[in-house]
């Protein structure tokens, strides 16, 4: 076997779990060799380990047949050896140019060089498709451009060997197709990727081996060609998974969100969202489906309260709330899953017990007299941990960046299905969880439909849009362009009226 790496027998521990457990993997150069595994199986672990962020306890590396140390990610770039993080290493008030070289910049006469490697980068960016304005603030240009400036960074330092740590988890479906063509596009030019995801049908279409690590264990290294979806799935999560989404018909009741006339504008005075009426009502699920950037992250941010909006009437439980604080919101009756875990979603530096309470912590249950009962607190995190099976080295202790980003998504979702509120907003709720947890999570929320709860979904994913859905609303450039049955549309529809090419799609009552 002709391999450009090989992870031989290593090990990894932290305080209370160990991460990986004697695993191997070997890549074979020129090939897209795919690692999955569920939720906190190890997977990120093992490739920081590849690219120096950790050391192995135990176990050999080896490049090109030869053992080496990678101490730190300096050393991994010496040997070729580039990482695409999950969650993006940039510095938010830099350019995109600047980002791209840092670390590697060109120095003469203690000047700094940038002529060349503005060249440089826009050659590689023509390339590879890979359009990017070098000038921009990374804190100015969208997550999908993000992921362009860090396949930048490693083809600017000529890494052979390139690590993907769940590329699509924060794309759109058109950004992931792009994506899918620049790693053919890199295989094509001699390089060999490493690609971590829970994605079956991304393996199917990009990936020639497979190796499957469950609970920090190896379990085994299949071809694609020669296994099924359902073959993989069961043998990341070691039970049979159900695909289809089962769900009786709805019985909407009441009217929980009532909006009309939502308007929100950019800092530049454009309308982001145009004049959007549209209600929820209780026992439903309503989606907003359409690409990315067509105005639904800024009508969820209105909703929710995180930017202003004008409304003629935005009522939730036939309360006018278009000026209430995102508290107020939430005493209501408002829960929300965010799109961006980090930013509107935890608190890193705390751990889950406190994550798991903030909302909430001055209710009675949790303190008494301005004291938190720690205990309580711990309580009830604990019994969420279990019930939606997070995996937390230190239990609900475990600070909240040292998760995995599945397992930050299960401590939010988690924190918001649990609350006793009439309205769930949930914004891409799966997005980063593996097979397993997507069925328990689309399991929870119809629970909650049937409970009698109005559901807001928001996602990009079509299966999950076509097969949650009760009521299907398409965003199109800021406005609503049709109000669909879930059960009466298809893929090819939906598209249709995503991409702006039909309008004028009704609901009938």
């Amino acid at each position: 076997m002709n391999c450009i790496v090989e992870m031989l027998n290593i090990t990894k521990r932290f305080p209370g779990i160990i991460a990986n457990d004697n695993i191997s993997i070997q890549l074979k150069k020129g090939e897209i060799h795919a690692l999955l595994g569920e939720n906190g199986a190890g997977k990120s672990t093992l490739m920081s380990i590849l690219f120096g962020l950790y050391q192995p306890d135990e176990g050999v590396i080896k490049k090109d047949g030869i053992e080496v140390e990678i101490n730190n990610p300096n050393d991994a770039n010496r040997l070729g050896i580039g990482m695409v993080h999950q969650h993006f290493k940039l510095v938010q008030n830099f350019t995109v140019l600047e980002n791209i070289i840092l670390g590697v910049e060109t120095v003469k006469n203690s000047f700094l060089h940038m002529s060349e490697a503005r060249k440089k980068v826009l050659t590689l960016s023509q390339t590879y498709n890979l359009k990017i304005d070098p000038d921009s603030l990374v804190s100015d240009i969208t997550v999908g451009m993000q992921q362009r400036v860090e396949i930048l960074k490693t083809l600017y330092r000529e890494n052979e060997i390139l690590i993907f740590d769940e590329p699509t988890a924060v794309l759109t479906p058109d950004e992931i197709v792009e994506l899918m063509g620049i790693m053919k596009r890199l295989i094509q030019e001699g390089k060999s990727i490493l690609f971590i995801t829970h994605k079956l049908a991304e393996i199917k279409e990009i990936a020639d081996r497979c190796t499957v690590i469950r609970k920090g264990k190896y379990i085994g290294t299949v071809n694609v060609e020669d296994v099924t979806k359902e073959d993989m799935s069961e043998l990341m999560v070691g039970y049979k998974v159900n695909f289809e989404i089962e769900k009786a018909p709805a019985t909407p009741a009441d009217i929980v969100l009532d909006v009309k006339g939502l308007t929100v504008k950019s800092k530049k005075g454009k309308n982001r969202v145009n004049d959007v009426s549209f209600q929820v009502r209780a026992g439903e699920i309503v989606c907003i489906a359409g690409i990315d950037g067509n105005g639904q992250e800024e009508l969820i941010y209105a909703l929710t309260g995180i930017i202003p909006s004008t409304s003629l009437e935005f009522k939730l439980l036939g309360n006018e709330i278009s000026k209430k604080t995102i508290k107020q919101r939430n005493e209501i009756g408002m829960a929300h899953i965010p799109a961006d875990r980090h930013k509107h979603g935890l608190v890193l530096e705390y751990n889950i017990a406190k994550n798991m309470v903030i909302k909430n912590f001055g209710d009675k249950k949790f303190q008494k007299m301005g004291f938190i009962k720690f205990d309580h607190m711990y309580n009830h995190a604990d019994e969420l941990i279990e019930k939606f099976d997070i995996r937390a080295s230190n239990g609900s202790h475990t600070d909240a960046r040292s998760m995995s980003g599945g397992n930050q998504q299960k401590v939010i979702v988690a924190r918001e299905i649990s609350e006793d509120t009439a309205l769930l907003i949930a914004v891409q709720p799966t997005r980063g969880l593996d097979v397993g947890a997507i069925e328990y999570i689309h399991k929870q929320i119809i629970s909650q439909r049937d409970k009698g709860k109005a559901i807001l979904l928001v996602s990009l994913e079509l299966d999950e849009v076509l097969g949650l859905s009760d009521r299907i609303l398409v965003i199109y450039e800021g406005e609503i362009v049709a109000d669909l049955n879930a059960q009466e549309t298809d893929n090819k529809e939906l598209g249709m009226f995503m991409a702006g090419a039909k309008k004028g799609g009704a609901h009938e009552e």
